[in-house]
Order: C-alpha cells, then sequence, then structure tokens
C-alpha cells in the first residue's frame, strides 16, 4: 500500500507563503512579568485571583482565575515547591474549579482563567467531608460580567474584529492572558518556575497551540482537540473566516490561525483528538502536527467525543506532563510504517512495555465527521507493531498502542485519499 501522507506539496508551500510573512503581535517582554494581582479568596482551598489583562477599548482589564495546589486542599502550609500547570478552557468555559482541583490532587500548583470577561461562582464545598460539590453540568454555572473585562469570546470577538484595533481581537486577549497566568504562577514561592506545562480544550487547545509556540518557558504542551487550519477543508470555523475580505483574511490567518506559528513550537506538545470531531477535523489535525520542531506525540481515539469533561479525561494528558514535569515515564512512542512481505511493520519506543495494539480504519468518504471507523487486533513482536495491510478501499488509517498503564497513543494518520 502506498503511504500517503497528510501533508501535500501544495498546503506546505501556501502555507510557507503565508509564515514567511508572519510574526506575532505579543510583547514578551511585558507579559513575562508577573502581572499585579489581588485575591478575591485567599484562604479556600480553591482560591479566586484577579489579575492584570491586556487593555480593552482603551481601559485596563483583569482577568479572573481560580487557583490551587495541593497544600491548598490539604489546608497547610509546608515549604513544598510544587509543578505548575495552566488550564485553558474552550468555547462556552470558563475557570473551571473542578479542573483546578483534578490537577492540584495531581501534585500540581494549577490555575485556571476565564476567558470571556466574566468570573463564575466560586466554588462550594460540602460542610461535612469539605469534598468540592462539582456542577455536573457546566451551562449551569452562574457567570457575572467583571468591572473591567476583556472581549467576550464570541465569534464576532473571534474573527470580525480583525479590521478593528489590535486591542478588540479575542484570539489577542486569550493568548496574552495565558501568558500572564503563566507569569503570575511562575511567581509564587510555592511553584516550581522551571517545571510549568500548558493543557487547553477545543478553543483552549487552539490557544494551546499558539502559547507553546511563543512561550518556550513551558516544558510541555497539551492542545486537546484544537489545531490550525481553520480555515481549510471541514474546520467549522472556516466559513467565519471566509467571509472576511481578502486583506482580512490574509492578515487573521497570519495572526491568529496556529499554523502559523506551530513551526516555531519547540516545547514538547502531545495531540490529543478524536476520529470524527467536527470542530478541529482530522487532516486539519494532522497537518497541525506536522509542524512543531520539538518533540511530539499523538494520541488520536476512534470517536472521542467533544466536551470539557471528555477532553480532561484521557489519562494521558497527566501522564505526558508527568513525564516532563515530575521525571516520569515517557508515553510509548510510535514510528513510521514499512511494508514487509505484505504486512504493515512500525517500530515502537517505550519504558513501560506494550500490552495491545490496534489497526483503526475506514472505508467512508464524504465529512470526516459521518465516516464509520472499523478496529482490528495487531500484533506486538518485541519493539514492533504487525498488522495486515487496511482493507484496499480503506481511507484513512493508523495504529495505536496502549502500555501496562494502560496508557495509549498513536501513529501518524495516514490518508490513501487526496487531501
Amino acid at each position: 500500500m502506498h503511504f500517503t501522507r497528510v501533508v501535500s506539496a501544495l498546503a506546505v508551500l501556501l502555507l510557507s507563503g503565508l509564515q514567511a510573512q508572519s510574526g506575532h503581535p505579543w510583547n514578551l517582554g511585558s507579559l513575562h512579568k508577573a502581572p499585579a494581582h489581588r485575591w478575591l479568596d485567599a484562604d479556600s482551598p480553591i482560591r479566586s485571583v484577579l489579575y492584570e489583562g491586556e487593555q480593552y477599548q482603551g481601559n485596563k482589564t483583569e482577568v479572573f482565575a481560580f487557583y490551587a495546589t495541593p497544600d491548598t486542599l490539604a489546608g497547610k502550609k509546608s515549604d513544598k515547591q510544587f509543578p505548575g500547570v495552566v488550564l485553558i478552557h474552550g468555547g462556552g468555559g470558563t475557570a473551571f474549579a473542578e479542573w483546578v482541583e483534578l490537577w492540584a490532587k495531581r501534585g500540581y500548583a494549577a490555575i485556571a482563567m476565564d476567558l470571556s470577561g466574566r468570573s463564575p461562582d466560586a466554588p462550594k464545598f460540602d460542610p461535612d467531608t469539605h469534598e468540592l460539590l462539582v456542577v455536573r453540568n457546566h451551562r449551569d454555572i452562574k457567570r457575572t460580567r467583571l468591572e473591567h473585562p476583556g472581549p467576550d469570546h464570541g465569534h464576532a470577538e473571534k474573527f470580525d474584529s480583525i479590521g478593528d484595533p489590535q486591542d478588540m481581537h479575542w484570539p489577542y486577549h486569550a493568548v496574552a492572558s495565558v501568558i500572564r497566568a503563566h507569569s503570575l504562577i511562575r511567581s509564587f514561592p510555592e511553584v516550581d518556575k522551571d517545571r510549568t506545562a500548558v493543557t487547553g480544550i477545543s478553543w483552549g487547545g487552539y490557544t494551546t497551540c499558539i502559547v507553546a509556540s511563543v512561550d518556550s518557558r513551558f516544558k510541555a504542551a497539551v492542545p486537546v482537540y484544537g489545531c490550525g487550519f481553520l480555515y481549510e477543508g471541514e474546520s467549522v470555523q472556516k466559513p467565519a473566516i471566509d467571509k472576511q475580505p481578502p486583506p482580512l483574511w490574509k492578515k487573521w490567518v497570519e495572526l491568529y490561525d496556529p499554523s502559523s506559528h506551530l513551526d516555531d513550537c519547540t516545547v514538547p506538545i502531545l495531540f490529543v483528538n478524536g476520529t470524527n470531531d467536527k470542530h478541529y477535523p482530522l487532516d486539519s489535525y494532522m497537518r497541525s502536527y506536522a509542524l512543531p520542531r520539538g518533540y511530539r506525540n499523538l494520541r488520536i481515539e476512534p470517536n472521542m467525543r467533544h466536551s470539557h469533561p471528555h477532553g480532561w479525561a484521557p489519562k494521558e494528558i497527566g501522564m505526558f506532563i508527568d513525564s516532563f514535569c515530575m521525571k516520569a515515564k515517557k508515553l510509548p512512542k510510535l514510528g513510521a510504517p514499512q511494508s514487509e512481505s505484505g504486512m504493515i511493520v512500525m517500530g515502537f519506543e517505550s519504558t513501560s512495555g506494550a500490552t495491545k495494539a490496534e489497526l483503526h480504519f475506514t472505508t467512508g468518504n464524504g465529512p470526516l465527521v459521518d465516516r464509520k471507523w472499523q478496529s482490528q487486533p495487531a500484533k506486538i513482536a518485541g519493539k514492533r507493531i504487525i498488522t495486515p495491510q487496511p482493507p484496499k478501499n480503506a481511507t484513512i488509517w493508523f495504529l495505536t498502542l496502549t502500555d501496562e498503564r494502560d496508557a495509549m497513543v498513536s501513529s501518524e494518520v495516514y490518508f490513501n485519499e487526496a487531501p
């Protein structure tokens, strides 16, 4: 079988033409300084803070965030330093107290900011157990507009503002607010500033791609769902970009599409997505994966659902970040496929053994979101995966490997159709 790579020569040429003229609009000299901040609650297990943001419409702004560490959850003070993690919500989201708690329980100082100029309700705790009372439906979380807010996070602010001054652009504010949150926690004495990571979901994954490309202080990054090339293919964002006049279309792509920044990314990065994600289609995802110059790994899950809870659920996110911030074992890494005697052979690296390998493929055509996927077991022989070729009518395929910790990673995704 001919292994067709997802990045076509034409796509590379078009992208390089854009990147040759692109830079980024963020003042890192300013953003790398810890922003002014004030605690709204400095005593709870999960604390609330406002920190200085970028100017919006000529006015000062503040950004709301939740913050917690293992010590705040335990209600004690210690001399320990913890690695830090910055958590970026997606569209319709906010700062999530439960997400911060999840990472603090893992051993991190965690900060999650709201990127819509709002603050959510303060977290509530069981009076007897002191456990966080989780709001199961995130739409039920009440959000209050701040006194000094930045832009909202609707389509008008994300796309249609591109012809307005820079301080009106939501992507500009989002990236700046994340970098400021990073600088803030790095200034805290309980945070080891040399062990920090970032992860985000959906629009937060989009933002993670840009942040990891701009702020090289991070030791690891995990964009979930989010990617670049939003102006191509089946991206649901494409119509909002295409409606812009050509000069503004070009400006948006150069400034705010992750594809214009990811080739500057040297931060180790794990891309996490599903096969049928309509927001960040698989072909755009693989084009984005091909760009970073640093260490890359990949986790593609057949039919992975798209939501905040599903986006922070994969255990591999924590394992990947732990491997760079806590010296834990690395995730397995799959190599490139070879054809031997009519079989596909793929080497892999793993420090935690290997328990299962699978071949995943679709024979469907039409929209990626509608394609049906099939899976079949593959053989593990030493440090190699061996499997029969996918059916001749397979249009897309990839392999996955699961290690002894039940951690799953995937190979690159191969398209047997015109990209």
